[in-house]
């Protein structure tokens, strides 16, 4: 039996329990997940090296996944353009079975790998396009299909599972095992597997977009500014950078039409909202390598 399908005999019962040891045992589930990824660390590492080293300019974030999975791959893809201003256009979502939420899920469609592998297939996937899969159980064909084929044209592939040696790790070039553990409820890997998903995710992506200069130290400064809360953090972080006054953030803020990274260099550097674009453009959009 694998590790995700195992009925743990410590939770047996369960249905008897208080609510509070009810939910002691699920908290201890997600605690013990998180201490997992910790092994996955090294390997996570190497992952976000090449993916850094080979995404470029035009190179895309495709992630894929079924059920659960795909909801959790979708979420993380979806949060990088608010964050870290990266591209809608370079994240692709291959998701089996999801239309309308309310709906639910098609479980059908996680069996069906030559889905998957069509889908990516019709992305035309290359050298500099990172493919990310995730599956509880490592089973997923939709899932293995699609890392299959974008293997074979050379892109990046890293895959999440909690099953060691299952499929979807064999079809990855960078495998991410993550030991979640048997599940509180046995089989449901929305918990503690998917728990464990999640924070692989975000880790992998908030570490690839520091490294693509995503922050200024630890300061969001690709943010996209589009609500009042945001337009005030924008400008406490344009304060923290440079140490000018709050009249002279907004002004340079607005003169670059809400970006951190320009406005920044037209502080510090006296530089033109067009002159501050073309350095940040010459320096990769790093900014401390553009400040010099």
């Amino acid at each position: 039996m694998s590790a995700t399908e195992r009925v743990g005999q410590r939770f047996q019962g369960l249905d008897q329990w208080s609510t509070p040891d009810i939910l002691e045992a699920l908290w201890g589930g997600q605690a013990r997940a998180v201490s997992a990824c910790m092994a996955t660390l090294p390997a996570l590492g190497r992952a976000v090296d090449e993916a850094a080293a080979r995404i470029g300019s035009d190179g895309r974030l495709i992630y894929v996944g079924a059920g659960s999975s795909a909801v959790l791959a979708a979420l993380d893809g979806l949060e990088l353009p608010g964050t870290f201003s990266f591209p809608l256009t370079r994240v692709e979502l291959v998701l089996a079975g999801i239309g309308d939420l309310r709906q639910g899920f098609d479980g059908a469609v996680e069996d069906a790998g030559d889905a998957g592998a069509e889908r990516v297939r019709a992305l035309s996937p290359g050298p500099g396009d990172i493919v990310i899969g995730v599956s509880a159980s490592g089973r997923s064909a939709f899932t293995v299909g699609a890392l299959d084929v974008a293997r074979a044209a050379g892109a990046v592939t890293i895959g999440i599972a909690s099953n060691d040696g299952s499929p979807l790790l064999l079809a990855a070039e960078h495998p991410l095992f993550v030991d979640s553990g048997e599940e509180v409820i046995a089989g449901s890997t929305r918990l503690a597997a998917g728990t464990a998903q999640k924070l692989l995710l975000n880790l992998l992506s908030t570490a690839l977009m520091v490294r693509l200069g995503g922050v200024y130290g630890n300061l969001m400064v690709n943010l996209q500014v589009n609500n009042v809360k945001l337009q005030a953090r924008a400008l406490d972080i344009l304060r923290q950078i440079t140490g000018a006054d709050s009249d002279r953030a907004a002004k340079a803020l607005a003169d670059c039409d809400g970006a951190l990274k320009p406005a920044v260099l037209v502080l510090l550097r006296g530089l033109s909202p067009d002159a501050a674009r073309a350095a940040l453009t010459a320096a990769c959009d790093n900014l401390r390598n553009a400040l010099g």
